[in-house]
């Protein structure tokens, strides 16, 4: 793929354009009114083995309707998106999709603690603009989104790792769940389900598997409604990733707005599936008490009359690393997005590295409310973890 190719499908990367504001959630009912947002490659790779399979060829076509222009690799690899700055290559690499096979390392899933005993991959990427990012400094190169088209030969790789989970299958508190899988580490699965239909089709998959198994993904798109009508059989858990209304406002472009992942959630909810609150990441903005009281207080009318919802929550604090910081303010160089080292404490991990975290006595204070506030606005919810 030329530059001169990529050049004519991209477009300069102003968040204005593409950000679709969170509005306050008070204002709940008339933001349902809001038609939702579907990404559209103007870009679409495909290598010779992806190619090859018709889940490939599927994901192409569908990529192909929307309008998006397409290259057909000749080798397996993907060549470099250049451009003459990081914001430009960011904006070239986020309008791409890249449809491509796992490599053959990932079939040696790894644990995930606390969310899941094991990850798995369906793709790589995300197609939403979200300053805090948590994919920027672990995937290296420009963001592009890859879908994997040998899904079908990941489902079946999962099975031996079945009753073989040491993070919740060892939790008496989540032991219930079985062994979970965790689908959203590198990717919002359900942005990119519309060309790829790797979730549905997982949906299913783990809902004919007559084993004490889960799915896990977390999301901050909305479009569930073919979700909805599959036979999950209570083994996916769906979770929807939420904040503040003014971090959601300021800080996540080219997604869903709150207001209508939560009218998706109670979707699915209605449906039978278990569902949760990933609320994330926290951070103690001006008047943050009021703003994420508010969000459970939404959250509850969102659920109101379906009985027996199975409702969990994580909640996870902003971090950062010095790598990460680096990648954001390249993708973000104007961003609002408080990343005052000074400001916060190095928390270290067993391989030398650190990331930047809250300070411990404001993390106490912070999990304290958050637990006791939750409880008070939605007492059957089940806290999964705080970090």
């Amino acid at each position: 793929m030329s530059q001169a190719t990529l050049a004519e499908v991209s477009e300069p990367f102003e968040p204005e354009l593409i950000r679709e504001a969170a509005v306050h959630p008070a204002l709940l009912e008339r933001e349902h009114l809001q038609p939702g947002r579907v990404w559209r490659p103007r870009q679409v790779m495909i290598t010779p083995d992806a190619f090859a399979m018709p889940y490939g060829r599927a994901m192409l076509e569908r990529a192909e309707a929307l309008g998006a222009v397409v290259t057909r690799l000749k080798a397996n690899r993907l060549d470099t998106i250049k451009a003459d700055t990081a914001g430009k290559a960011y904006a070239l690499a986020k309008s791409t999709l890249a449809i491509v096979v796992s490599p053959p390392g990932a079939r040696k899933l790894q644990p995930i603690p606390p969310s899941a005993d094991w990850q798995f991959h369906l793709a790589q990427g995300c197609p939403a603009h979200c300053q805090y990012c948590y994919l920027a400094g672990s995937l290296s190169g420009p963001p592009v989104t890859r879908a994997y088209a040998n899904v079908p030969d990941i489902l079946e790789n999962l099975r031996s790792f079945a009753g073989e989970g040491r993070i919740t299958s060892r939790s008496v508190a989540r032991v219930h769940e079985g062994t979970t899988f965790e689908a959203s580490c590198y990717t919002d699965p359900l942005g990119i389900e519309h060309i790829t239909g790797a979730l549905a089709d997982s949906i299913r998959f783990f809902g004919a598997w007559e084993a004490p198994v889960q799915l896990r993904f977390t999301t901050k798109f909305d479009a569930v409604d073919t979700l909805a009508k599959l036979p999950h059989n209570g083994r996916t858990r769906v979770r929807f990733s939420v904040n503040a209304a003014s971090v959601s406002r300021d800080f996540e472009g080219g997604t869903a707005t709150v207001a209508r992942r939560l009218q998706a959630m109670r979707t699915l909810a209605q449906a039978g599936y278990p569902v949760g609150l990933t609320v994330a990441p926290i951070m103690p903005i001006e008047q943050w008490r009021e703003e994420y009281r508010a969000l459970f207080e939404s959250v509850a009318q969102a659920l109101s009359g379906i009985s027996d919802v199975d409702l969990s929550a994580e909640f996870i604090t902003h971090r950062f690393t010095p790598g990460s910081k680096e990648v954001l303010l390249g993708w973000y160089p104007k961003t609002k997005l408080d990343l005052r080292e000074e400001a916060r404490s190095e928390k270290r991990n067993k391989f030398g590295g650190f990331k930047y975290v809250y300070p411990k006595d404001s993390m106490g204070e912070m999990k304290a409310w958050f637990n006791q506030t939750l409880a008070e606005a939605l007492p059957t919810a089940r806290i999964l973890y705080w970090t």
